[in-house]
């Protein structure tokens, strides 16, 4: 690049003029017509942060122009600042993209919502930028099963998500501890699903409960509504339904679908959990009926199934499990955890969705067309490559910002491995590995954020910031002449002021401020260990 910038994340290219284009109240904001959706967001946020009405002109003649350039990649973007601001793009995405560099390029007033004072003039730098994603799916798992997360912080998170280029929302929907989503043909799944009584207080080894009831869920009108918030910004959200594990809401709500003995509670504590589902048609009927309704919310290419963390306790003192996995010609009843999932999977193709699945699956054999997630470290979404399937990189001990920052005292319940803004900035979804051809694609990485131990929007905003803005440069930059020193100095020179007009309450670099530490709650600190990657 030849001049200094502070974007992030950093352009492919990015080069600094002579002087500033000075916007006023008579600024015209113009966009071809395959590229209105990003004109009017574009309006809608200056003039939030202005004060000011930017009225629409011809793409031609405004001073703002979104124009289409069909050489250019679907995300690909090149901006000019000159006598006019020129955005052009392969598509909607890019154009997208390119306002959002805009903004960074007026200052962190322009992310704000309202104008902070009179503002009769403001300066934009001459620059040219082009620039392009390295990876198309640049991702984001949000947990809101674990602790629920009301919907106007969703869409709070998804504005500060788009602001850093992230284009995937993976929600996790349902868990041991609650279900989430409105099912209208199960009403017992939010009536008595979403809510628990009580919830392990950090660590759930330290046998402590908080006392106090949690709960919520959305509505399929405040998902369509997320939904469609975030594919304004070019952000497609994925949906969670987690089986066969990981299910024991579900079961306290309707208990024939459990695999144990009697009936069971929304599940208090954390950790890997013994109660599944039964491998019934009971149960797969079930699921097939929520699934109908969870593909009318969710316009998304994949559902995710999960499928991870799937004790055999229950199916081996089973004896419906044991007729099955004879039936099925399997050697024992560790085989059914594919065969359950390949079930839905083949529900959903008839949908014409895609299935997204932990790398678990793998174990015993992937659904046709599945998208991968490697969260045990690497060698679950390598061997998915070398089968020919998609993945996606989000390992535990590089890409988990529920684990702590830092080795000191001071970290609020301080889980999992030490996974600094340091490393997960020098993050590679290949290391070692780089340029191989596989059968398969690398779709890109996603950085996962469990909730078990944030349970406030405020504990997601600082695990995840700045973190998650250094991922974003590694999701999206340039590899080659990538350097944590530089960006630093581009966080602490510009975006953690962004990050403080848009009201994020990220972890400062000194570390927690007294606000932000939770004295007296036991957390369960780890070391890296390739061969035993098991979550608190």
């Amino acid at each position: 690049m030849s001049a200094l910038h502070h974007l992030v994340p950093a352009p492919w290219a990015y080069s600094a003029g002579t002087g500033e284009l000075e916007f006023d109240a008579g600024t015209t904001v113009g966009a071809d017509p395959e590229l209105s959706g990003p004109r009017r967001w574009l309006a809608r946020a200056l003039g939030a942060a202005t004060g000011w009405d930017l009225v629409p002109a011809p793409a031609s003649e405004a001073g703002i122009r979104l124009l289409l350039d069909p050489a250019l990649d679907a995300e690909a973007y090149r901006l000019e600042v000159s006598d006019a601001v020129v955005i052009s793009a392969g598509g909607a995405a890019g154009a997208f993209y390119g306002a959002q560099t805009l903004l960074q390029l007026m200052g962190p007033a322009a992310l704000r919502q309202a104008p902070v004072g009179t503002v009769e003039g403001w300066p934009v730098p001459r620059v040219s930028v082009e620039d392009k994603p390295r990876f198309g799916y640049r991702g984001t798992m949000l947990d809101v099963a674990r602790h629920f997360m009301p919907k106007d912080n969703v869409l709070r998170f998804i504005e500060v998500m788009a602001m850093h280029k992230l284009n995937v929302l993976h929600l996790h929907l349902t868990d041991d501890q609650g279900w989430r989503i409105q099912i209208n043909r199960y009403p017992k799944l939010t009536e008595t699903g979403a809510w628990r009584q009580e919830s392990s207080l950090g660590s759930w080894r330290a046998g402590v409960f908080d006392g106090r009831p949690h709960g919520g869920f959305y509505t399929q009108d405040d998902l369509r509504e997320i939904v469609a918030f975030a594919a304004e910004r070019h952000i497609t959200v994925i949906p969670e339904v987690d089986v066969p594990g990981h299910s024991q809401a579900a079961i306290a709500a309707y208990p024939e679908l459990g695999a144990g003995d009697g009936p069971v509670e929304v599940w208090t504590r954390w950790g890997i959990n013994e109660t599944v589902l039964e491998v019934s048609e009971t149960s797969l009927e079930f699921y097939r009926n929520v699934l109908d309704e969870v593909v009318e919310i969710f316009p998304s290419p994949w559902i995710s199934l999960g499928g991870d963390e799937v004790p055999l306790t229950q199916w081996q003192a089973s004896a419906q499990a044991q007729a099955k996995a004879a039936e099925l010609g399997l050697d024992d009843v560790s085989g059914l955890h594919s065969w359950f999932v390949g079930q839905l999977a083949l529900h959903l193709k008839g949908h014409g969705r895609a299935t997204s699945v932990w790398d678990e699956i793998g174990d015993g054999g992937l659904p046709d067309g599945a998208l991968v997630a490697s969260w045990r470290g690497y060698e679950g979404g390598i061997d998915a490559l070398r089968n020919g399937y998609d993945v996606v990189m989000c390992p535990e001990h590089k890409l988990y910002l529920d684990h702590r920052q830092a080795d000191g005292d001071d970290e609020p319940v301080p889980v999992g491995f030490v996974t600094t803004l340091q490393a997960v900035y020098e993050f590679e979804p290949l290391p070692g590995l780089e340029g191989t051809d596989f059968p398969g694609r690398l779709l890109g990485a996603q950085a996962n954020i469990w909730s078990e131990h944030l349970d406030s929007p405020r504990r997601v905003q600082f695990a995840a910031f700045p973190r998650l803005s250094a991922i974003a440069e590694v999701f999206w930059s340039n590899p080659e002449g990538r350097d944590y020193d530089e960006f630093l100095t581009r966080l602490t020179a510009s975006h953690l002021a962004r990050l403080d007009a848009m009201g994020v309450e990220y972890r400062p670099l000194s570390g927690p401020t007294p606000w932000q530490q939770r004295p007296g709650v036991e957390g369960w600190k780890r070391d890296y260990d390739a061969e035993q990657l098991v979550r608190n």
